[in-house]
């Protein structure tokens, strides 16, 4: 017997090498090549392939203009956080990848979505190769989903799945996960890269030929990615990262791919007992609750997609020692330190034998540089031992040279404060609204240009 051919497969980008190398030759990551067994290549070629091109048609082509352009109709979920982030609920044919760490709510989640599509009318069906249908029906019940119709078949093989929504044609499928999905035509393991790709490519040609919604829930790796060769967010038309920490109530469902909809897009929900509801006012829960102004704190107003959300951005300036330490929670370490040197260039605030802690309050990630502004003065806050003013919110970008940079869509960000009773705000002198706007009543806006403007702004405010 001929003994098999192995080949390393590297699990980022799907790569093969002959032999086990410590970098991948493909795309240059570490440790990523795994060993497998080459498939066969013997499969009988079509005598007509290759050569030929004189005896296959060619496709019609049709010019841009000629195209009938329509939008896709949606279906909402039910769920009207994950109908944000969809987009406005799940379109036919669509598959969507759901991603995020274990235990955090991606079953609960879709079970709960499935729940409300089949209860107006529409077929669903719930395949599941990590439990039985046995633990599906108990999660349900714990959810409160009694007389649940939902279908649930649970199997790993993929052409078993395959045939059965050819024969139920339901209007949405969940396949939780894709990493136990096997194909019989490959021989590697559940969860090898061969596998994830082959048996995602088949599910989304099924989806496009059948018109069934398809949601794919992925295992993500020790950094968060989702895991698998990269190529399977490509195939797929929206990415969903469920975010937050394990030991919090609140979730946050990103979109970072979308061909239907926006993209940066979140949903926010809470976990409870009757599984994860909706927060319809997310700015509640990245604000302290302090009675009264504190130093080192300093609201922001900040942009998820479309979505202004107000955030606490707390500091806390310590003496340091020999080397002070800068430590940042949600924010980018590098931009602090640039920051640290703006203040003390062009505002002359020194901390540069202090330790210097930045924290973004609820978990929230802010990659954003309309931070910039609330990071500095809460720093100055926390260095002087002195409060910002009570209902006072900054947001705007700082430059090397000092100067304050305007932020994309102030208007909406400054209407989001006044609307939540805010009274003071320093903003760039680009983001000023226009004169008599009522929707900006109770709020004084205060324009500035550069930081020192804006630090000597705050001291007269105090």
């Amino acid at each position: 017997m001929a003994k098999e051919k192995t080949i390393y497969t590297c699990t980022e980008c799907g790569g093969i090498s002959p032999k086990w190398l410590g970098k991948c030759p493909h795309c240059n990551a570490w440790n990523t090549l795994i060993e497998s067994v080459a498939e066969s290549t013997s499969l009988a070629k079509n005598r007509y392939s290759g050569g030929h091109q004189g005896l296959t048609r060619a496709c019609e082509v049709m010019a841009l203009a000629d195209i009938d352009a329509t939008d896709m109709a949606r279906t909402p979920t039910g769920q009207d956080e994950l109908d944000r982030v969809l987009g406005g609920g799940i379109v036919e044919g669509g598959v969507v990848l759901i991603g995020g760490d274990p235990g955090i709510g991606k079953s609960t989640l879709l079970l709960q979505a499935l729940d409300s599509l089949q209860r107006v009318g529409l077929s669903t069906l719930y395949v599941t190769g990590e439990e039985s249908g046995a633990q599906v029906a108990l999660r349900s019940r714990r959810l409160g989903l009694n007389g649940s119709q939902v279908m649930v078949l649970a199997e790993t093989q993929l052409e078993k799945i395959l045939a059965t929504l050819e024969a139920t044609q339901p209007a949405i499928a969940v396949i939780d996960s894709i990493q136990t999905v096997y194909s019989e035509q490959l021989s590697s393991a559940p969860g090898s890269v061969a596998q994830v790709r082959e048996c995602a490519a088949h599910l989304t040609r099924a989806a496009k030929a059948s018109g069934v919604c398809i949601v794919l829930v992925g295992h993500v790796t020790k950094d968060g990615a989702l895991a698998g060769p990269r190529v399977l967010e490509h195939m797929v038309d929206t990415v969903l990262y469920f975010e937050g920490d394990t030991h919090s109530s609140f979730r946050l469902v990103r979109a970072i791919k979308n061909r239907f909809g926006a993209v940066n897009e979140i949903g926010v929900f809470a976990m409870t007992e009757k599984g994860l509801k909706g927060v319809t006012n997310p700015s509640a829960i990245f604000l302290s609750q302090h009675s009264q102004p504190v130093p080192g704190s300093c609201v922001l107003v900040t942009l998820e997609g479309t979505r202004p959300l107000l955030v606490e951005i707390q500091a806390l300036v310590d003496g340091g020692g020999p080397s002070p330490r800068r430590l940042s929670v949600g924010l980018d370490r590098d931009r602090l330190a640039m920051l640290l040197a703006v203040l003390h260039r062009h505002a002359g605030v020194a901390c540069a034998d202090q330790d210097v802690f930045v924290n973004a309050v609820g978990g929230v990630r802010i990659s954003e540089p309309a931070a910039d502004l609330a990071v500095m003065l809460a720093i100055t806050s926390s260095l002087r031992g002195k409060p910002l003013p009570k209902g006072f919110i900054a947001f705007g970008e700082v430059g090397l040279a000092g100067e304050v940079r305007p932020a994309p869509r102030g208007q909406e960000r400054l209407k989001e404060a006044a609307k939540l009773g805010f009274s003071v705000a320093v903003v760039p002198k680009a983001n000023a609204p226009k004169k008599n706007d009522k929707a900006f009543e109770g709020l004084t806006i205060h324009t500035v240009e550069r930081i020192e403007q804006a630090m000597e702004l705050v001291r007269s405010l105090n």
